[in-house]
């Protein structure tokens, strides 16, 4: 259809502009190189107009460009990739009674309910009761012995493993690794038997509006194939540390998560992770050239070591870049240095912008964190700075990442977008930040501009001692009784500030 209005579109004028000019071209030679002979003239006229349509149809090719459309079919595709395509099946234990034991729980007619007293006479104290959780997933096999890909969240803290082949036979699986910080992870079947296996591609090679192919099972309906486009890659949805996803449109729901996308040779060129909340025709894929690396260190160890240079670093956004004086956007402004850690060592410091590793150009701070992920731990690498607008050059030996440790320093956050306020715990690092001495409360790390928290005179710094009268020690103080208040109703923050003392500010909910 598309090709047929094309050329109806587009070629018929140039038929029309391609016959006036042969017309004028055959009278113009007729009256210039031949004798005045009208017979001869018009018989050079009807030669021109009978070879017309070969010379229009010449034309015609000439100018048509070779765009592949729609693949005719996708059959062979999907036969090649999806023996190696597998479902997980996952139960989980956990503690307490369910939803609706717990709901039974409740007193819902507050603390002087009679029936409370009615059910622990009959049925005494009801203890935590472990129940199954069962979920779905998807993942490919990319070893004959059985070794599959698949996302973190699929297997996490499983109790039983199975995979199902394409053939319906059913196996046990075990973990072999699991990396959180990418959602990937590695398991195996516990089976001696030779397994179909699925070639892995090159991510970096995908262009936007490639045809890309998704094998799953979404909501358990095995080896479902869909087909879509590459819409956009690199996109970042702040998802975790290492974010570079490939966004596509063929469709991707519960159940697909760890599957492969592969391209039109079957080439896994992308891990189906997750979809837009409430997006239709939007999904994501972690890029398999992220996951090399990651699944043959889980294979080899079980765990993923990472680089660490010790720095937390930023984008280089237009007013930073006028500000420093920098041509361009590019590098990964140095935020803060960790003390005792590679960077410090070495003599990088805060402010100072990383251009280059080893010379490689850091284009941004995603880029940064990808390039010092894989570099070896004790390895020196050379790290290439912009200090004051000169170049400096800094040897740095590259240390373990501790994400468990990392994790455990960083302050939980609770945003607020009712006040327009976001608050932390108070952990050493965000004390010293904000040059504060204190070691309980909740500290105000951010505030919007206009919010009914900066009008009533919150600021950023602020520490909570205390919300209508109740002490408040940290984060999950603060959500429990933020949460009890009703819509409308008035609070009133207890606040140290520094060089202040304490005050009272009441903003209304």
């Amino acid at each position: 259809m598309n090709e047929v209005h094309l050329f109806k579109k587009n070629v018929r004028p140039k038929i029309k502009i391609v016959f006036l000019s042969l017309l004028f071209a055959f009278i113009t030679i007729a009256c210039e190189n031949s004798p005045p002979d009208l017979a001869n003239g018009a018989e050079d006229i009807q030669s021109g107009i009978k070879n017309l349509p070969a010379l229009v149809a010449a034309e015609a090719e000439a100018t048509t460009i070779n765009i592949e459309m729609v693949p005719k079919s996708f059959s062979a595709l999907a036969e090649m990739a999806s023996p190696a395509v597998v479902n997980i099946r996952t139960v989980t234990t956990a503690k307490g009674g369910g939803r609706v034991f717990r709901h039974f729980q409740k007193e819902p007619f507050g603390e002087d309910d009679r029936m409370k007293e009615f059910f622990d006479r009959f049925f005494g104290q009801q203890p935590d009761r472990n129940f199954k959780q069962r979920s779905l997933g998807s993942g490919f096999i990319v070893d004959k012995e059985g070794y599959v890909v698949t996302n973190n969240h699929v297997i996490e803290n499983a109790d039983e493993i199975q995979v199902i082949l394409k053939d319906e036979k059913v196996y046990e699986a075990k973990i072999i690794g699991r990396d959180a910080n990418t959602d990937i992870a590695l398991i195996k079947i516990q089976s001696d038997d030779n397994f179909a296996v699925v070639k892995l591609g090159d991510s970096d090679a995908l262009k936007i509006g490639q045809w890309v192919v998704a094998i799953g099972n979404p909501f358990g309906l095995e080896n479902t194939v869909t087909a879509g486009i590459v819409s956009a890659k690199g996109r970042i949805i702040k998802s975790g540390p290492y974010n570079d996803y490939i966004q596509t449109d063929a469709s991707i729901n519960p159940g697909n998560s760890g599957g492969p996308l592969l391209n039109m040779n079957g080439e896994v060129v992308g891990i189906n992770t997750m979809i837009f909340a409430g997006g239709r025709g939007i999904g994501f894929a972690i890029p398999v050239n992220m996951a090399k690396n990651v699944v043959a260190q889980l294979r080899d160890s079980g765990e993923v070591t990472r680089g660490w240079l010790g720095v937390s670093i930023q984008d280089v956004p237009n007013d930073l870049a006028e500000y420093f004086d920098i041509e361009d956007h590019r590098g990964a402004l140095v935020a803060d240095v960790v003390p005792g850690n590679p960077a410090d060592k070495a003599g990088i410091r805060p402010k100072d912008i990383i251009v280059e590793v080893n010379g490689q150009k850091v284009e941004d701070s995603r880029e940064l964190l990808r390039l010092v992920a894989g570099l070896n731990v004790g390895e020196t690498v050379e790290v290439k700075v912009l200090r004051n607008g000169k170049l400096k050059n800094f040897q740095v030996e590259v240390a373990k990442r501790n994400d468990a440790k990392l994790t455990a320093k960083k302050a939980p956050v609770k945003a607020d977008p009712e006040l327009g306020i976001q608050v932390a715990d108070l952990s050493s690092d965000v004390a010293r930040r904000f040059d504060v001495a204190d070691t309980e409360g909740v500290i105000l790390v951010g505030i919007k501009s206009g919010s009914r928290g900066e009008n009533a005179g919150l600021r950023a710094g602020d520490v909570i001692k205390g919300v209508n009268r109740v002490e408040v020690k940290n984060v999950e103080d603060y959500k429990r009784i933020i949460d009890g208040v009703e819509s409308g109703e008035s609070i009133a923050f207890l606040i140290k500030r520094r060089n202040s003392g304490y005050r009272v500010v009441k903003v209304v909910k």
